[in-house]
């Protein structure tokens, strides 16, 4: 239990009501009991706020000023709520433990408070921060370096030689380090495989999804930045750099050598092209495909939404005869400039 008062300190929040409230958790609007808090950010949510049975709700200036019950007041609600879930539903700190079918080589270093899942296979050379867990089944490769506070989930796959710092978190199924896309083309029209012999570096406090790739470097480093959150079921390429404190959803792809800068938002299901600059500040929207650097910070968009699929077919086939119609609107331009140069001599 946590007082009205507690939760204010630690969120950033000012108080309006009863700062004893004993809070209990945490809830959606909807769903929120007695003793628990809930927020509202997004608009569309506003009328959930007449009927909430929430304890007290977390709320902007404006809002609060037109509410009469407990409430911790914050220019973000939805950041505060974050914070004030973190402290309700914290994760446990590692105990010590080595479970017996885990295979650990003799000279790894694996520093205090290491939990060891089973079917851990840990290779040679590698090193493992304090107070870090190691999920069942996962596989760690020679020489590889994890930094302290490290939450590896279950069935990772981390290549030898990689780098992972602080308190960097990674979902199931991942896999570190895996060989760049990278082969050369033979006069017999096969294709060689050029041996990957790069790394991949990853900064403090960065999250992985389940199931993201990141290639290790054809000659050096992939990089991830400090800060960087990655979603489910991404690809990053070869010496792809992802600058401080980008954000990327799900299934988007980044090819080989592109440089993505501080700070980005990239929608979902994206496509970047290979050996291109992103500057810093970029957002891109769901669905977008990048081919050419973007140098500027901004909104960048590309893509078709849905709508109704007689519309959608009638402007598909309209858009085979693009070209068609261009040259056609310039004759029509030409013919008109030609008509009013004519008239022009005409009246001289």
């Amino acid at each position: 239990m946590k007082s009205l008062r507690q939760l204010a300190e630690i969120s950033g929040s000012e108080v309006q009501g009863d700062e004893q409230l004993q809070i209990s958790g945490v809830a959606t609007l909807q769903n929120a009991r007695e003793g628990q808090i809930s927020f509202l950010s997004n608009p569309k949510y506003r009328k959930q706020l007449e009927t909430t049975h929430a304890a007290a709700v977390i709320l902007s200036p404006k809002l609060a000023a037109d509410y009469s019950g407990n409430a911790l007041i914050n220019n973000d609600p939805y950041l505060a709520f974050a914070k004030i879930v973190n402290l309700f539903h914290a994760p446990e700190a590692p105990q010590a433990n080595r479970h017996p079918s885990a295979l650990v080589a003799a000279d790894a270093s694996i520093g205090e408070n290491v939990a060891i899942g089973a079917n851990v296979v840990i290779d040679s050379g590698v090193e493992i921060g304090a107070n870090s867990k190691i999920g069942a089944g996962t596989v760690i490769g020679e020489n590889t370096r994890i930094a302290a506070g490290a939450l590896v989930h279950a069935n990772v796959s981390i290549y030898p030689d990689i780098q992972i710092g602080k308190n960097v978190i990674i979902h199931s199924g991942a896999v570190i380090g895996s060989d760049g896309f990278g082969f050369a083309l033979q006069a017999d029209k096969s294709w060689y495989k050029i041996h990957q012999v790069g790394s991949v570096i990853i900064g403090d406090d960065v999250e992985i999804g389940a199931n993201t790739s990141i290639d290790r470097g054809a000659l050096e480093a992939t990089l991830i930045g400090n800060g960087v959150k990655l979603d489910n079921q991404i690809q990053i390429a070869h010496n792809v750099h992802i600058d401080d404190h980008t954000i990327i959803a799900g299934a988007v792809g980044i090819a080989g050598s592109t440089t993505i800068g501080k700070r980005c938002q990239i929608g979902g299901a994206v496509g970047i092209a290979g050996h291109l600059a992103i500057a810093d500040d970029v957002i891109i929207t769901g669905k977008s495909m990048v081919i050419s650097s973007i140098k500027e910070a901004g909104v960048y968009s590309s893509g078709i939404a849905a709508e109704e699929n007689r519309k959608w077919r009638r402007n598909a086939a309209r858009f085979r005869h693009l070209d068609e119609m261009a040259k056609q609107l310039k004759e029509l331009q030409n013919i008109a400039k030609q008509n009013r140069n004519n008239q022009n001599l005409a009246s001289d």
